[in-house]
């Protein structure tokens, strides 16, 4: 946890902290402008005085000129300085809410995981993102505000009382009045305000947990439960904020209501005074421009009054809702820091949720370094929460566990981190790439180690693709490398591309032919879209071309002269058609679009396309929908759009029409595409269509498994696999690892703890979504690579291959019941013997 001077948390320090940290010499600096600002203000009041009694009165026109040049002078000067001190509150007021939300993100991210059991994530983001904005902005304007508005309203003041002692006193008796009932009513805008900030969390909450939820949603067809909890909750915040908005605005009407007093007294007792020779003339527009003036930083300083009211809520609500100990974090970097090595030791260890839930009850357990324990029993019998004890991710509540004779509560976060890896059943992929997951733990272990260039030194490609393989995420990785898109510039890539197409056709073409789809000038490619298969080529670059077709005059005449407009048309229409019907089947908003050829905020366009020609047989349609329609049936393709066959008086149209395009296209459109060549390689195509030359075909998993291996023996002889799994491993996943399967999310959080090395591996049944196949690839890493040289604690909920395992603790109800091999707990016919052979055990 970062602190401040004397170790102060971040969720401890007071608003003002913010408004000094960093910023004293910038706040000096402001200082002096505000007295420049204020000097500059009060010059043209006095400017204003004499140009009436002494220029206009006396007829001087030099003293005119003069008086006026000051007056303008001081009035620019006062805008320019104004301008400054604006620009230098703007910048304390980022850079104080960039260190709020560093420092306070810092803290919120190493605190207790109990904590975010019972947060919503809408709830932090919120915090962070939006109630420090104000603490910010306030921040920003704390000294410059009050102290450059208060000593305007003192220069004024005493200006006043110079020129007239009566009628100043007159006119400023009305603030006092003001003093005393604004904060009565701010009071109550305050505790508004609070009720505004904690309904308003609910709402974010609510939000974030019905998107996070939106699957279990659907499939309940709970839309009008959600909709009934938030609509509750927004006309609950509705209510507040009208209260608060009314009380807001009150305090508003009042300051302006006894600051518009002001000149009501200039003009009745400054009049009667000037009636009665007891005032000038000029000195009456004096107090009444300077009543005028004196508005303005009242009205600041009310203004700021609000905004720190306001501020001090929300940052104080924030800062209360997150100050709990970051016991997570590492305690100290200072001194020598090492991995932690040896036996591990539990004796009587409990641990008692915050909530007063006993989830762990007096464990005994000894594992030498190397040894591997499988920890089974029923879902809820405190497996996990034992890992996570011995992980320092809960904090145990008694007892004992200790690491190399060191107990475990006694060593910072650091040494923990280095030297413990965890794998979970469901392991959190983060957006980004697959080289970033990868690194993750590597890299968080390095940063947080003391020394940790001495420790950890880069992995190198081999070891990546080393970690890649043992956890059997690599031919996935290949996989994606595979659909990566080439750019020009890969020219020797390129070349080796072209040489492993060749070697792939003549071991491998005949093999595969029933699974790939080659490109051949004589067939019909039902894997490619009609537009692809008129151009029997690619775009020459990495323009949107084969979209823009339809929209191409030239093709369109091309079309029209191969008698194709007509027939693709009517297929445009059918298309359509299919789709309404296939989609009245469907609930809206299901996966139906997925593999659609109209995406969900085109449906209702070609809905009304098909309405205007179901309900008039002799319409013509604007050049707009037989656009559409052409553009729709061009991205057609059969293989994957089978809703509807490929009509044959269509496929040999376009065939001959292929023929033609060979011998007219590049005079028709040229440059904008290149024909397949087997020769040359087809650029915006994957380097998986460049190898084939032409497209896969089937979704059978066997086959694709197949056929990349062999692919991979072709790219070991170019000596050209680890260059495809570079690229593989820049795939990026989507958001939290959306692209992956179960399964390869499960695969990428081994890799990256092998990649970290740690002498301790903790597996929380981390291969539950893995097929047999890789789970046994995974029990043979653990039994060949890892026995007696790294420390294995599994949980496990499929008990094949548990026998291998050296010890097995079985736990029920958060003890440990039985402990042993897996012959003696058999033997003992308890219960493990009953979780083996399936039967119950009181």
């Amino acid at each position: 946890m970062k602190a401040a001077a004397g170790n102060t948390p971040v969720t401890g320090r007071s608003l003002f902290y913010w408004a000094f940290r960093g910023n004293i010499r910038v706040q000096i600096f402001l200082l002096l402008l505000i007295f420049a600002i204020v000097f500059f203000r009060v010059i043209p009041l006095e400017m204003q005085k004499r140009i009436i009694n002494e220029s206009i009165v006396l007829r001087q026109f030099d003293s005119l000129l003069l008086y006026s040049g000051m007056y303008l002078l001081a009035v620019t000067a006062a805008g320019a300085l104004k301008l400054a001190i604006n620009y230098i509150q703007a910048r304390i007021a980022e850079q104080a809410i960039l260190a709020m939300r560093k420092e306070l993100y810092a803290h919120i991210i190493g605190m207790p995981l109990h904590f975010f059991r019972n947060t919503q994530p809408g709830m932090v983001v919120s915090s962070l993102m939006t109630e420090l904005n104000t603490a910010g902005t306030f921040s920003g304007m704390a000294l410059a505000v009050p102290v450059s508005n208060v000593l305007t309203l003192v220069a004024f003041a005493v200006y006043l009382l110079w020129l007239n002692p009566k009628l100043a006193l007159a006119t400023l008796g009305i603030y006092p009045l003001v003093v005393f009932l604004i904060p009565y009513l701010q009071k109550k805008t305050n505790r508004l305000n609070k009720q505004r900030v904690d309904q308003s969390r609910l709402v974010a909450g609510q939000i974030a947990e019905s998107v996070t939820g939106v699957t279990e949603i659907n499939v309940h067809g709970a839309y009008l439960q959600e909709e009934k909890k938030f609509n509750r909750l927004v006309e609950g915040l509705r209510n507040i904020r009208i209260r608060w908005s009314l009380l807001r605005f009150g305090v508003k009407t009042v300051n302006n209501y006894f600051v518009s007093l002001g000149p009501f007294v200039v003009f009745l007792f400054g009049g009667y005074l000037v009636m009665n020779g007891q005032l000038e003339l000029g000195s009456m527009v004096a107090f009444l421009s300077a009543q005028e003036k004196l508005y303005d930083p009242w009205k600041e300083l009310i203004e700021y009054y609000q905004v720190y009211q306001d501020a001090s809520v929300r940052y104080h609500r924030v800062m209360e809702y997150f100050d709990l100990p970051g016991g997570i974090l590492p305690a100290s970097l200072a001194g020598e820091k090492s991995r932690i090595e040896g036996d591990l030791v539990i004796e009587n260890l409990g641990y008692r949720t915050p909530s007063g839930i006993q989830l762990v009850k007096n464990v005994n357990l000894m594992l030498h370094a190397g040894e591997h324990l499988a920890l089974v029993g029923f879902s809820g019998s405190g497996k996990s929460t034992l890992v996570h004890c011995i992980a320092k991710m809960f904090d145990y509540t008694s007892g004992s566990l200790s690491i190399g004779g060191r107990e475990i509560k006694e060593m910072g976060k650091d040494e923990v981190v280095q030297s413990i890896g965890y794998i979970s059943q469901l392991p959190f992929i983060f957006s980004g790439t697959i080289r970033e997951n990868l690194l993750y733990a590597h890299h968080a272990a390095a940063e947080i180690g003391t020394d940790p260039d001495s420790i950890y030194s880069a992995p190198d490609r081999d070891q990546l693709i080393l970690a890649l393989q043992q956890a059997g995420l690599f031919v996935d990785v290949i996989r994606f490398g595979l659909n990566t898109v080439l750019t020009s510039d890969d020219t020797e890539k390129i070349e080796k591309i072209i040489r492993i197409r060749k070697a792939f056709w003549k071991s491998y073409g005949s093999v595969h032919a029933e699974h790939i789809e080659f490109y051949r000038r004589k067939n019909y490619h039902y894997h490619s879209s009609i537009a692809e298969n008129i151009i029997f080529g690619t775009t020459a670059d990495d323009s949107n071309s084969f979209q823009d077709l339809a929209k191409t005059e030239k093709f369109k005449e091309f079309l029209e002269k191969r008698k194709l407009t007509d027939s693709l048309m009517a297929l445009g229409v059918e298309l359509i058609r299919k789709s309404m019907d296939l989609f009245s089947e469907k609930e809206k908003g299901g996966s139906f679009y997925e593999n659609s050829l109209i995406e969900a905020d085109q449906f209702s366009s070609y809905q009304i396309i098909l309405n205007h020609l179901q309900t008039n047989d002799d319409c013509e349609l604007s050049e707009n929908d037989k656009t559409s329609l052409l553009e729709l049936a061009l991205r057609f393709v059969p293989g994957i759009h089978t809703f509807l066959p490929m009509p044959d008086t269509l496929k040999h149209l376009i065939l001959h029409a292929r023929d033609s395009w060979q011998k007219e296209g590049e005079k028709i459109l040229p440059e904008m595409f290149h024909v397949f060549d087997k020769d040359r390689y087809i650029l915006n195509q994957s380097i998986l269509n460049n190898i084939f030359y032409g497209k896969m075909k089937t979704e059978n998993n066997q086959v694709q498994e197949k056929i990349s291996q062999d692919i991979i023996r072709l790219l070991i002889e170019e000596d050209c696999l680890e260059e495809i799994a570079e690229d593989g491993m820049e795939y990026q996943l989507g958001s939290m690892g959306n692209r992956l399967s179960g399964g390869q999310k499960q695969k990428l959080a081994i890799a990256r703890v092998l990649l970290k090395d740690p002498a301790i591996i903790l597996m929380d049944e981390s291969t539950s979504a893995l097929d047999n196949k890789s789970q046994t690839r995974i029990q043979r890493l653990i039994d060949k690579r890892w026995k007696g040289v790294k420390t294995v604690i599994a949980v496990v909920h499929r008990l094949d291959g548990i026998e291998k395992f050296d010890k097995i603790a079985v736990m029920k109800d958060g003890k440990l019941e039985e402990l042993g091999k897996y012959d003696e707990l058999i033997a003992e016919q308890g219960l493990f013997y009953s979780l083996v052979h399936g039967k119950k055990h009181d």
